[in-house]
């Protein structure tokens, strides 16, 4: 229980710090772009390891391949939602939500994993990509929608708590799920973090960056991978 509550507190710290820092300061955009595409590789390569390739080998190609989409289309279709309320300027609160949708699950498998001895990758990879989500987010929040910084702060705080409890919550449910319940999870992660790289995080990341943001996230993929190593 203190493991599962240590790696929740992991993922959710790098949200809160992120999110001082963006309501904080105005970081130079290259500087931030780096960050979201350091973040996007350590991802990549966790969805791939860590959530959908354990999932594919224990539940089988259907029951991965069905749980992907689930995780990839219901964050697409509340992102396309948030856009059409909000416009353009929604992307402050898509990458609040991707942090959510993908994290619920994602911090689920963590604490599942813990049971086997596993989740450093994981964790790395979610706190990685959480600084840069919630700098950005906050920032656009304060800039675009007129949050103050105590609103916009309470919002990632929550989101924070939010994942420390579902760690913790994946763990002491681990002995009561089913292998094949564990991999669906798993892979539902995987398919809302692909989502979340393809509609928000790394579009933003070229947007401010530009095309040599190609280099973070393979510097980033590559440290995921050699930790999985």
């Amino acid at each position: 229980m203190v493991k599962a509550l240590f790696y929740g507190l992991g993922t959710a710290a790098p949200l809160l710090i992120g999110a001082a820092v963006g309501l904080r300061w105005t970081l130079p955009k290259p500087l931030l772009a780096s960050l979201m595409a350091f973040g996007s590789g350590t991802m990549i390569a966790a969805a791939s390891s860590e959530l959908f390739e354990p999932a594919f080998h224990q539940a089988g190609v259907w029951i991965a391949a069905a749980a992907l989409f689930a995780g990839a289309g219901i964050y697409v279709v509340a992102n396309h939602f948030i856009e059409a309320k909000l416009g353009a300027a929604a992307v402050g609160w898509a990458l609040m939500l991707g942090t959510i949708l993908d994290g619920v699950p994602e911090n689920t498998a963590l604490g599942v994993s813990l049971t086997s001895g596993g989740g450093l990758v994981l964790l790395v990879a979610v706190a990685v990509g959480n600084f840069p989500e919630a700098i950005g987010g906050a920032a656009l929040m304060r800039d675009k929608h007129d949050f103050s910084p105590a609103a916009a702060f309470a919002l990632w705080a929550a989101t924070g708590a939010i994942l420390v409890i579902v760690t913790v919550f994946g763990y002491t449910l681990s002995d009561n799920l089913s292998a094949t319940h564990i991999s669906a999870v798993q892979a539902f992660a995987g398919g809302a973090t692909i989502a979340v790289l393809a509609d928000s995080l790394m579009p933003e990341a070229y947007r401010e960056g530009g095309w040599w943001v190609g280099l973070a996230t393979a510097a980033g993929f590559l440290v995921a991978f050699v930790l999985a190593g």
